[in-house]
């Protein structure tokens, strides 16, 4: 079974290449832990979604760590490019969201998991994610999953953050996904969003939130490209910043009957480097994990991962 990792964004608020940042103290990358924990959870495939030009990179470093573990290592890549009748703007550098992303793949034949290179997930999540795609099947509609966090679980101590706020239903199914691009946590405790137009809205402390960890079947791949080419058309005339994001894409899916998208809860807590600051509390969190023995000293030290 695949794992997806989407590796391509450009780290703005981090400062820089995130994905391939030593952070811990035996110099791993966030994406080696989710990787480790896939692998664990019985995944055996892993493809890394990036922008060609750092495929030596990727191959070098985490590709090759892998690799030692037996475990099947592939790559997409998620270029500027557009199709006939799309010009790129020259200022343009991000890549086209989350969505154009999963494109990239091309084409599916199997059930596959879907994340982010730079948060960590847990072996909860990846296990859930695991278990929840192998019995997936579309009927008269796909059937997708997606792990639900809880929002206090999600948010970093130094600034805004994007998350995608869930409205679930009493049997456990997604009625309602909304992208909010500036969620943090006040001094008081207190969860807010901000919007563009400078309004605030209070987040409840039993939200849902989802942290891009999807499950999927192949046909994702066809329902999504039309919505993406719809997208383009929308935006044609100002291309500069816009991008169409998983928790969108897959709301049109749900609203548009096409499918429904199970709620799997975790109790993990998300960590991850939005900020360089960040980082530290990152190393102190994996130096706990390893002194209980959640993760050995070295991840990649063995020819094999132990379950």
């Amino acid at each position: 079974m695949t794992l997806v990792v989407m590796a391509a964004g450009m780290g703005s608020r981090f400062g820089g290449l995130k994905q391939l940042t030593p952070l811990t103290d035996d110099n791993e990358f966030i994406i080696d832990f989710t990787v480790y924990d896939a692998i664990r959870a019985g995944f055996d495939k892993i493809v890394f979604i990036i922008k060609e030009e750092n495929l030596e990179l990727f191959e070098e470093t985490i590709g090759a760590r892998v690799r030692r573990s037996g475990i099947d290592v592939g790559y997409a890549f998620q270029k500027q490019e557009l199709g006939a009748g799309y010009a790129v703007p020259a200022e343009r550098k991000k890549p086209w969201g989350t969505t154009h992303a999963i494109l990239s793949l091309g084409k599916m034949n199997e059930n596959f998991g879907v994340l982010n290179a730079d948060d960590f997930y847990g072996y909860d999540t990846l296990k859930k994610l695991h278990d929840f795609l192998e019995t997936a099947r579309d009927t008269d509609k796909a059937h997708y999953c997606m792990i639900g966090y809880k929002i206090e679980n999600t948010l970093s101590d130094h600034g805004t953050v994007c998350r995608g706020i869930c409205r679930v239903s009493e049997d456990g199914m997604l009625d309602f996904i909304e992208e909010n691009k500036r969620v943090e946590r006040l001094p008081s405790g207190k969860m807010i969003n901000t919007y563009p137009d400078g309004s605030v809205a209070l987040i409840p402390e039993s939200c849902t939130a989802s942290m891009n960890c999807f499950g999927f079947t192949p046909s994702v791949l066809e329902y999504m490209r039309p919505l993406f080419e719809e997208f383009l058309e929308h935006n044609k005339d100002d291309l500069s910043s816009c991008e169409l994001l998983v928790p969108t894409t897959v709301k049109m899916l749900i609203d548009s009957g096409k499918c429904d998208v199970r709620v799997i809860p975790t109790e993990s807590v998300w960590k991850g480097v939005t900020y360089i600051e960040d980082s530290e509390p990152f190393r102190e969190f994996i130096r706990e994990q390893k002194a209980i023995g959640n993760y050995p000293k070295d991840l990649w030290e063995k020819e094999e991962v132990c379950v």
